[in-house]
């Protein structure tokens, strides 16, 4: 099995709020089923939750009680974002299911907690796989918080053991600096925690759930001596199928695990 997370600058423009690339999503979905291969699929919440998180400070925490319509109004974009995932998920022939986060699991100072993964399982043992992605859940601590879809795929990698694990992103890989502001930006081929000692890459974007480094820390701590955690541009056609398919393509490999 391969564990698949959708970016949420592949699926949304994270510039303009609730912007779907609906296109980019139906290639990327026919792309995983033209493969073959059993997944599992976390996505990102991209300008469908990232826009309002940051502007009320909904990561941090309860604060003031003008933040809850703000948090009601991610956890409502969030899933309506994942409801057209799903869409062109089931148009390429996946069958697939919405699973929010906020819906069925709580946060504690800001970490996932999974206390019962029985429904993950049973849709998995049915065939049909659980799409979940970054929303905010409510917090035993701070009352609400984010999960990101990178967190969710920590937690899934752990309890599903994955062959391998995918980010598909916007970007060819992994730079020394951020390639969309650097015209200089060299890409590595290969990252394991020494490389990361050197890594100087940020987002153009803001991102509330930690940023290209951020990322990268979670997708090293994804991988052990067997398992690859790989970054692959999405916005390239077919790169992902070939990718899927064993075939040798641009992209990041991060190995060795982070200890």
């Amino acid at each position: 099995m391969i564990l698949i997370k959708l970016g949420g600058s592949i699926i949304t423009d994270k510039t303009q709020y609730r912007t779907f690339r609906r296109d980019t999503v139906a290639r990327l979905a026919s792309e995983i089923a033209k493969s073959g291969k059993k997944t599992v699929i976390v996505h990102g919440a991209g300008s469908f939750g990232h826009i309002v998180a940051k502007e009320n400070d909904i990561m941090n925490g309860y604060k003031a009680p003008e933040q809850i319509p703000a948090a009601a109004r991610v956890m409502a974009d969030t899933r309506e974002l994942s409801g057209m995932v799903v869409e062109e998920l089931l148009k390429a022939g996946i069958p697939a299911v919405s699973v929010p986060p906020g819906s069925c699991f709580v946060l504690d100072e800001g970490k996932l907690v999974i206390d019962n993964r029985e429904v993950i399982d049973r849709l998995l043992d049915l065939g049909i796989i659980p799409v979940m992605f970054g929303d905010v859940c409510t917090d035993r601590t701070r009352r609400f918080s984010i999960v990101s879809g990178d967190q969710i795929m920590e937690r899934l990698c752990t309890m599903l053991d994955p062959e391998e694990v995918v980010f598909v992103s916007d970007i060819d890989g992994l730079y020394d600096h951020n390639p969309k502001t650097e015209k200089k930006a060299r890409m590595y081929g290969r990252v394991t925690k020494e490389t990361l000692k050197t890594l100087d890459s940020a987002s153009d974007v803001d991102d509330v759930t930690g940023g290209i480094r951020g990322k990268i820390e979670s997708m090293l701590r994804m991988t052990d001596s067997k398992r690859k955690c790989i970054l692959v541009n999405g916005d390239v056609p077919g790169r992902l199928l070939s990718l899927l398919k064993g075939e040798i393509v641009t992209c990041t490999t991060a190995e060795g695990g982070l200890e």
